[in-house]
């Protein structure tokens, strides 16, 4: 199956095939494009999460507008959770989170 025409029935396959321990059949090169760019993803978000935090704190410290207090306050909660999650089920993203922090803020 091509990775191209149909991604969940590639992965459904490759699944099968490592299962399987059908190491011959497996397509590699796509494979490890694959885990590449979930760690991308993961640190993608791990930077989204953390400039909104920081956006909403921003706002919070730096603007009058009280009747936004609350909205952005329960943002923040969110992207908190959120946050805390994706360094619950990824640890080892803890250390990428202080190598960025200071981007995201400037972003921010």
């Amino acid at each position: 199956m091509i990775i191209e025409t149909d991604y969940v029935g590639w992965l459904n396959e490759t699944i099968t095939l490592l299962k399987q321990k059908n190491f011959d059949k497996v397509d590699w090169e796509n494979l490890i494009e694959e885990i590449e760019s979930l760690g991308r993803s993961q640190k993608r978000e791990l930077r989204n999460r953390l400039t909104t935090i920081l956006e909403q704190c921003l706002k919070l410290c730096y603007t009058d507008y009280v009747e936004d207090y609350r909205g952005w306050q329960e943002t923040i909660r969110r992207s908190q959770r959120e946050l805390e999650e994706l360094l619950s089920d990824s640890p080892s993203l803890k250390p990428y989170w202080e190598q960025v922090f200071l981007d995201c803020y400037a972003t921010a």
